[in-house]
């Protein structure tokens, strides 16, 4: 771990943030640097759980914590391939409302809960660990978690004994541009149905880089690396953002009670776009 960040410090330099696993959400979310910096950070921490939650989350929690459904929950369900490898997913024929639509198997079809992973994808932020096998590892989060595939009880790359240090996120003019949106069903203490993290480098009106990741649709925090593509290039207008929303949810494979994500999720991406974009788009 590096020297220049304590597990429960938050250091900032001009080109870098770094902060130290044990940091609590609710600090790192009212921290004026995250705010100026790094806004779609500190809206998304702040649209996850409760505040007596965030006053005790920590950032490596946040980070580990487990991808789950209500049938992985329910100890009185045998079928479930997260608990028990090999058993079966009771989900694929239960009620899947909350359920993922992207990065599904056969196996699972859980949807990853965080919202401030979702933030840090959008950011490039990378993950920092030590291990006795692993030594001290730098980890992009896009490369962190884990897709279900046919291990859906593998949810990290974190090998055993492995712990999260820190997290490094750089501070550009596109991370200064980035905001969050999250439909749920509650104001607070509630997964999302569908969220978006977006972050904007624009050329005058002109969109020059983009990022944006999205959560509650996903069995992983999920990057829209098609939508960036096709947007370079593009005015920064809702029309724009409009054209190219589809892309996002590209790959979909929506359950008869979820369907109404693969909707839900465009709407959001081109809400958190407009916000990032900022007035007049």
């Amino acid at each position: 771990m590096s020297a220049g960040c304590r597990w429960g410090a938050i250091d900032v330099t001009a080109t870098e943030i770094r902060v130290g696993a044990l940091v609590k959400n609710s600090d790192l979310a009212e921290h004026p640097a995250i705010r100026a910096s790094l806004p779609v950070l500190s809206e998304a921490l702040l649209s996850g759980a409760s505040p007596q939650l965030r006053n005790m989350a920590s950032v490596g929690g946040n980070l580990a914590q487990r991808t789950r459904c209500s049938y992985f929950r329910d100890l009185a369900v045998m079928e479930c391939n997260k608990r028990v490898p090999g058993s079966g997913c009771a989900a694929l024929d239960g009620f899947t409302r909350m359920h993922a639509v992207l990065g599904v198997s056969d196996r699972c079809i859980a949807a990853h809960p965080s919202d401030m992973c979702v933030a840090l994808l959008a950011l490039d932020a990378v993950v920092h660990t030590t291990g006795a096998r692993a030594g001290d590892r730098a980890i992009p989060i896009a490369d962190f978690h884990l897709a279900p595939g046919d291990r859906p009880d593998l949810e990290t790359v974190l090998e055993k004994g492995e712990l999260v240090t820190q997290v490094s996120v750089p501070v550009t003019a596109m991370a200064a541009r980035s905001r969050y949106v999250k439909v749920r069903d509650r104001a607070s203490y509630a997964f999302a149905l569908a969220s978006a993290a977006a972050a904007l480098e624009l050329d005058g009106s002109t969109v020059r880089a983009v990022r944006v990741a999205l959560g509650g649709v996903g069995t992983k925090p999920w990057r829209s690396v098609a939508l960036e593509q096709a947007l370079v290039g593009k005015p920064a207008t809702r029309a724009s953002f409009q054209s190219v929303a589809n892309l996002a949810v590209e790959g979909a494979r929506p359950r008869k009670d979820n369907a109404f994500k693969v909707e839900l999720a465009q709407r959001v991406v081109v809400r958190a776009l407009e916000l990032a974009a900022g007035p007049g788009t």
